[in-house]
Parts: structure tokens; C-alpha cells; sequence
């Protein structure tokens, strides 16, 4: 099932939700702090746009504590907020990699590729705990959008750190955080997206509105019945 393939009727009131939740927040705000030191030491673009995903996730989970077992709109406004966060923090990042670009610092590598390893085996827990509330609605989408992200990045991480190690260039670092700011623009596109088709009260499937899908399948469900009666 896509994690879009939903009509997002009932709020999700799950209890086991809920502690997921908390989990993932206190998981995210102590990798958050792990991170925004080792980025400083490591002097690494790519793990300090790590470190402030982590930190925007913290908030992104905040948030869904917040709206969980809350009316369908409540938590599409949520949803649309959490999108315009992730757009945000996606031009940050952007503007971010071209101030490193400038200076060429060239990070250190055995650090990045250490903090990279952590932070996957931290997002791939949370992971696994979000993935069976991911089709809930576009709130839990969003929630699930953002770990698998961050599993994304980790791994893109390591891979700059192993490049910085092999070249002496601190452009794999670069680029790696260019990558990351993609996946938050083009995510947050994603969950705006369905946000918004929830207000209208046309919850997209697989990622198209549910209206158009319904006008496409009736005229042949009719067609069908009357091939049936002949």
C-alpha cells in the first residue's frame, strides 16, 4: 500500500502511536545534540544538516504528540505546517552547502563516516516503529517521510566520508548536503501536497486526488455492469 493510499477518515488515536511517538522524540533531541558537536569538530556541512534534520524531526514528532486523536483537518493543518518546516529547513541547508562551497573546508573523514553509522542505527529503529502507522494520514505520513529521509541521509553521510577520505576534497561533502536539502524540498512538496487535498476533503491516492481517481473508475464500473446484464 502506498503511504498516500488512504482516505485519513479516523484520527489515530493508538496508544502503542503515542509511545512511538515519544520514543522517536527522544531519540531524535539526543542524536541532535550528538551530532551538532560532532559537526563542529568534524567541521562537516553534511552532518551539521544532519544534525538540524534531527533536530526538525524532534519538532516534527512534537507536533504529531500534539494533534494525535485529533479531527482529520487538525492534523492536515499540522501536516501543512510540518511541510512548510521541511521546505525551510531544505533552503537552509541549500544556502548552507553554497557557504561551504565558498570556504573549502575540508572536513575530517573518519569522523563523518563514524557519526554517519550511528545516526543510521538510530533512524533505522525509529524506522521500524513508524512503519506500520505510515498510511494512516498525511500527519503519519509526514512523521515516516522524515525517518526515511534521515536513513537517506545517514547513509549519503558515510558515503561523503568515505570520498573525503579517498580525495582530500571536501566536495563529496558538499555534494551530500545538497542531497539532503532535496529530499526536504521534495518531501515537503509531497506532504503539503496531500495536506491540502485533506482541507478540500479529497485525500489523494497514490498520489493523485481521490476525486479524479473516482471519476476515472466509475464510468468503467458502469461499463462493466451493463456488459454484465447483456
Amino acid at each position: 500500500m502506498s503511504c498516500c493510499d488512504h482516505d485519513g477518515s479516523e484520527p489515530q488515536t493508538d496508544e502503542r502511536y503515542r509511545r512511538v511517538l515519544w520514543a522517536a522524540l527522544a531519540v531524535n533531541l539526543a542524536m541532535f545534540l550528538v551530532e551538532i558537536v560532532a559537526s563542529i569538530i568534524a567541521g562537516s556541512v553534511s552532518v551539521r544538516a544532519d544534525a538540524l534534520d534531527f533536530l526538525a524531526d524532534a519538532a516534527n514528532y512534537a507536533v504529531a504528540l500534539a494533534v494525535v486523536g485529533l479531527a482529520l483537518r487538525w492534523r492536515a493543518r499540522a501536516a501543512l505546517l510540518k511541510g512548510g518546516v521541511m521546505g525551510l529547513f531544505g533552503l537552509w541547508v541549500a544556502a548552507s552547502t553554497v557557504s561551504h562551497a565558498i570556504t573549502a573546508t575540508v572536513p575530517r573523514a573518519e569522523l563523518m563516516g563514524a557519526i554517519g553509522l550511528l545516526a543510521l542505527a538510530a533512524n533505522l529503529a525509529v524506522a521500524a516503529l513508524l512503519y506500520r502507522y505510515r498510511a494512516a494520514d498525511s500527519q503519519a505520513m509526514s512523521v515516516w517521510l522524515c525517518t526515511r529521509n534521515d536513513c537517506i541521509a545517514n547513509i549519503a553521510v558515510m558515503a561523503a566520508g568515505a570520498g573525503v577520505w579517498a580525495s582530500g576534497s571536501p566536495w563529496p561533502d558538499i555534494a551530500v548536503a545538497a542531497t539532503i536539502a532535496s529530499l526536504g524540498l521534495s518531501s515537503a512538496m509531497r506532504i503539503i501536497r496531500q495536506a491540502r487535498a485533506e482541507l478540500r476533503g479529497e485525500p489523494e491516492l497514490l498520489g493523485a486526488p481521490a476525486a479524479k481517481i473516482r471519476r476515472i473508475i466509475a464510468p468503467n464500473r458502469s461499463r462493466s455492469a451493463a456488459a454484465r446484464t447483456l
